[in-house]
């Protein structure tokens, strides 16, 4: 049985990566994937989404959302992700489409439309989630739950405080936490143990074109160390697919949206406030061989 999930993404080199294996898992039937500003501005995540989509030649639509943040000023990662966001190899530029409807109006009609309930997998700013919950809250019944990549219990990668989804646009996350539905929190705590070792990437290189295509943008990641490379949004369909390579705990987590920690995710860990109650099921260690295992053998299967 497939996953139904929608992929909300701002590509991005970790995001064409998670794309590629939802597009190409046979396990995950991906409906439709919405573009939202992050790594870089809008209008090349979607470009950038359209390239993986066209790579692979096939027929998920990509609708563009939201160009900025709900309040605060917008600030990408072009330095870690370069100007285009997804440098490194020469993708086909004769690229279908974008819908000529918003990504907020895509997903309310692919949510609405569904035939069984959706996965929401949100691995960039939550900007289009927050607009979707905010203009159109009976979408809330048709989702099974968020799978979203952000965050950290510990320190970020923005700033001190907060990991760059969550402070790329804190209130879009407080919107989001706070929408009732059954989230899982893929944050930093596990995203940067499973790291993309160098011994992986050069195998993945001579693997096939799509091993040619990752390893060729992933090389170009500003944010890699002698241990390897965070494949951050990645993690959310190894989640999905994996669920007992990764130990989670129940807790509540806040979001702060002003002063010096904005976009820190407090994870109530002691469960001390709330009353007991969580509203995230959060990632907090996982099996980093198990996740280079699959991630080689993921993309040793795609036929091209």
């Amino acid at each position: 049985m497939t996953i139904k999930i929608i992929m909300d993404t701002d590509p991005g080199i970790d995001d064409a990566a998670a794309l590629t294996m939802a597009l190409n898992d046979p396990e995950i039937d991906l409906k439709l994937i919405t573009s939202v500003a992050g790594n870089v501005t809008v209008d090349k995540t979607t470009k950038n989404a359209q390239k993986i989509v066209r790579f692979f030649n096939k027929k998920v639509p990509v609708a563009a959302g939201a160009k900025q943040p709900l309040i605060k000023e917008f600030e990408d990662a072009a330095r870690i992700h370069g100007e285009s966001g997804m440098p490194g190899y020469d993708f086909p530029e004769d690229l279908p489409k974008p819908l000529d409807v918003s990504a907020v109006e895509a997903l309310r009609e692919t949510i609405m439309s569904s035939d069984e309930k959706i996965t929401l997998v949100p691995t960039g700013s939550y900007t289009n989630v927050a607009l979707l919950f905010s203009e159109y809250p009976e979408v809330k019944d048709h989702i099974e739950r968020i799978v979203a990549m952000g965050g950290s219990l510990g320190k970020g990668n923005m700033t001190s405080a907060a990991e760059f989804n969550v402070f790329t646009d804190p209130d879009a996350a407080r919107i989001m936490y706070n929408s009732g539905i059954p989230i899982t929190m893929v944050g930093l705590d596990i995203t940067m143990k499973a790291l993309i070792t160098p011994d992986s990437l050069s195998k993945l290189e001579h693997m096939n074109e799509t091993g040619k295509m990752l390893h060729d943008i992933i090389i170009h990641d500003g944010d890699n160390s002698a241990e390897g490379i965070a494949m951050h949004d990645v993690n959310t369909i190894f989640y999905l697919l994996h669920p007992e390579a990764i130990t989670t705990k129940k807790m509540w987590i806040d979001i702060v949206t002003d002063g010096p920690a904005i976009g820190e995710t407090v994870g109530d860990i002691r469960g001390a406030y709330h009353d007991g109650k969580t509203n995230a099921n959060v990632c907090v260690d996982i099996d980093a061989e198990a996740f280079n295992k699959w991630f080689l053998d993921e993309v040793s299967k795609i036929n091209k």
